[in-house]
């Protein structure tokens, strides 16, 4: 029989540093909340017969955000055989309170106490096996990040769930509360076990005003009534709201088990490295111009020391490659039209992307060891206060960091807000982020237009990209969105190190992506070109690709974009392919000009527009409407269709007049 364990814990505490160790899995870790935006599943090593989900990681079980109701509703409806519950052993008191929720689903469970390598190196002392009797579950001491404890812990935890060892205790509390819980429980038992709900787990929930199980228990009036009088009672005794008085009662609990048996020592190695590093880092007024530095430096390491550079090796590579394949088509005595698809269409259209893949990788290399080191969230914090002025919390930040890599994770990481407010709002400001797959048409258009100063456009690009989302978020605030924020709370996570392998790993993924995204829509798009301009509407070959059915096509929306600097057919066509995907703009260039370099590419763009008009173009590169997938993704979490189309013609408008400003306020001085 399969055994399904799920993984549950705090962010930050090693949740998923120890689904890799548990499963060989490579997902990607990150120093910085929100890494796991929705449950992923793998086998653990060894254990053929059992499977581990990596769910997101949260404070509690109370659903006040989407990560908490994925976390909540897999273990409520999927009922795992077992739970593994991850707590960070340097901070015990605010982890147990998760534990403390988790052991009244009544599932069988084990406690991997991590981190104990900074535990014993600074001075913690726990006493394991009264923790272990108190809390009624086994406790595991691990190092997830060096693999120490893992096999105990597998065996422990296959153990527990093939014996059913459920928590031996879950009444945590006294008095007043205690009262409480305990006549809620008789009055609900039955329609707990009817509804597949743990009876205890349903009574504190029912307690604290879920009104999720109240609406699943379908209580009648009169015993909603009766639990309203019975809370009522509880919160005159204690002077307090339902809600505090449960948190009261679990923190008395965590305070009384961790004088017992957990011994703070000095602070870590790393919460002290961290302290003092967050002094000048989040200083008040240092702290926005060193983000900004940081910026700076992630570009110029981009795209001047090594992207740029190892770019251009690549094309070199790819060009000499490129002539191999003509030279060996022409000796085999391929058909021209043949020799054209191969050479002029999928290898000019793929090449031209691929030779960007250094730059892709330099850039996700940097953006990994910010996130491993735990800048980016300090970066949420900082930029709190300002994202406020635009109705947002920091916490916003997180998903429009990783929007600078690929908007599609980026709009999933919202589920990690727990304003629906806020969620629908971070979404619709992500795609002003520039994401990585712009990068591409960015290098081709600098180089061809800004030699020597790639730097300064880029960030200029990235900045624009940012006011422009300020300012749509503005509009959002005083319009559709007009409410305050909800309050921003985030643990900073202490500085550490970045892993090598979970920065390797990151990379060989966006690697793995960018090839599979070559090699199947690139590779797709370059031949739906090369068809199109090489044929007229009947089929029939045309010797100039002017006269051909993508001409006629790129033709027609032509006019749209001269008010903005450039009316070519061919760069009208590129915008439109681009919507399948971003680095399908270059590579619809490369087959409709012919140009198998880069060189060939930057000359046949100079011929047909000014450096204002290639700006102009790279502005509205950078703001109109994302790519199919990012289009996919808004309209699922939106939850509307209609919402999704306003999004995507608004923001197309936008790019519009955004590029049509900058282009004709550019020709007064140009």
């Amino acid at each position: 029989m399969k055994l399904n364990f799920a993984l549950a814990g705090n962010q930050n505490a090693g949740k998923t540093t120890l689904f890799n160790a548990l499963t060989g899995s490579s997902q990607h870790v990150g120093n910085f909340p929100g890494v796991t935006v929705e449950k992923k599943e793998g086998l653990i090593r060894g254990k053929k017969n059992a499977a581990v989900v990596d769910l997101p990681g949260i404070y509690s079980l109370s659903p006040y955000s989407a990560e908490e109701i994925v976390t909540r509703d897999y273990l409520i409806e999927n009922k795992p055989d077992g739970i593994i519950n991850i707590v960070d052993a340097t901070n015990l008191e605010r982890n147990l309170y998760l534990t403390l929720q988790l052991i009244e689903l009544g599932i069988p469970m084990v406690v991997a106490l991590n981190m104990m390598d900074e535990v014993s190196v600074n001075g913690y002392s726990i006493d394991m096996m009264g923790l272990r009797d108190d809390l009624g579950v086994e406790i595991v001491p691990i190092s997830a990040n060096k693999g120490e404890g893992i096999t105990e812990l597998i065996d422990k935890a296959v153990l527990v769930a093939t014996t059913n060892q459920k928590p031996k205790r879950i009444d945590f509390c006294g008095g007043s509360v205690h009262k409480a819980i305990h006549s809620v429980y008789h009055l609900v038992e039955d329609k707990a076990r009817d509804a597949g709900l743990p009876v205890r787990y349903a009574a504190t929930r029912i307690v604290e005003g879920d009104e999720l199980i109240e609406q699943r228990l379908k209580l009648p009036k009169h015993e909603l009534k009766i639990i309203n009088s019975i809370v009522k009672d509880m919160e005159n005794e204690l002077g307090t709201d339902r809600e505090a008085a449960m948190a009261d009662m679990r923190y008395e609990f965590i305070g009384d088990v961790c004088r017992k048996h957990y011994k703070r020592g000095r602070l870590t190695r790393e919460q002290l490295r961290s302290v003092n590093i967050d002094k000048v880092l989040t200083n008040k007024y240092l702290a926005i111009p060193i983000f900004l530095s940081v910026m700076g430096l992630v570009f110029w390491v981009t795209f001047g020391l090594v992207g740029g550079p190892l770019s251009d090796v690549l094309a070199a590579g790819i060009r000499v490659l490129g002539q191999d394949i003509d030279a060996l088509l022409t000796e085999w005595g391929a058909a021209p039209m043949l020799k054209s698809l191969i050479v002029e269409g999928i290898f000019s259209g793929v090449g031209s992307v691929l030779s960007f893949l250094p730059i892709v990788l330099a850039l996700f290399l940097m953006m990994s060891i910010l996130e491993d080191t735990g800048y980016m969230a300090r970066v949420a914090f900082v930029m709190d206060k300002l994202l406020r002025k635009i109705g947002l919390s920091g916490r916003s930040i997180v998903p429009m960091l990783i929007g600078f890599g690929c908007s599609v994770p980026a709009i999933m990481a919202t589920r990690t807000l727990p304003s629906e407010r806020n969620r629908k709002m971070t979404i619709v400001l992500v795609p002003f982020m520039s994401c990585s797959a712009k990068l591409t048409v960015y290098a081709v258009f600098v180089s061809a237009f800004f030699k020597g100063r790639e730097t300064a456009v880029m960030i200029s690009l990235y900045v624009l990209g940012i006011i422009v989302g300020i300012l749509y978020g503005l509009f959002f605030k005083n319009t559709i969105f007009k409410s305050d924020p909800v309050p921003f709370v985030m643990e900073l996570p202490a500085y550490r190190f970045p892993s090598l392998r979970s920065v390797v790993m990151h990379m060989w993924r966006r690697a793995k992506e960018f090839f599979v995204k070559a090699f199947t829509i690139i590779l797709a798009a370059s031949v739906v070109i090369w068809i199109l301009q090489s044929y007229d509407v009947h089929f029939v070959p045309v010797a100039d690709s002017s006269q051909s059915m993508l001409a006629a096509i790129g033709s027609f929306f032509a006019p749209v974009f001269k008010p903005l600097g450039f009316d070519d057919w061919t760069i009208a066509t590129a915008l439109i392919t681009g919507l399948t995907a971003k680095e399908a703009v270059v590579s619809t260039l490369s087959v409709l000009t012919g140009a198998a370099t880069e060189a060939q590419l930057a000359l046949a763009l100079s011929s047909v527009m000014s450096p204002l008009a290639a700006v102009s173009f790279m502005v509205f590169t950078l703001l109109y409407m994302p790519c199919v997938a990012a289009m996919a993704a808004i309209k699922r979490e939106l939850g509307s269709i209609f919402g999704a189309i306003a999004a995507m013609i608004s923001q197309t408008a936008i790019a519009w007049l955004v590029a049509f400003l900058v282009y004709n306020i550019g020709s007064l001085f140009i």
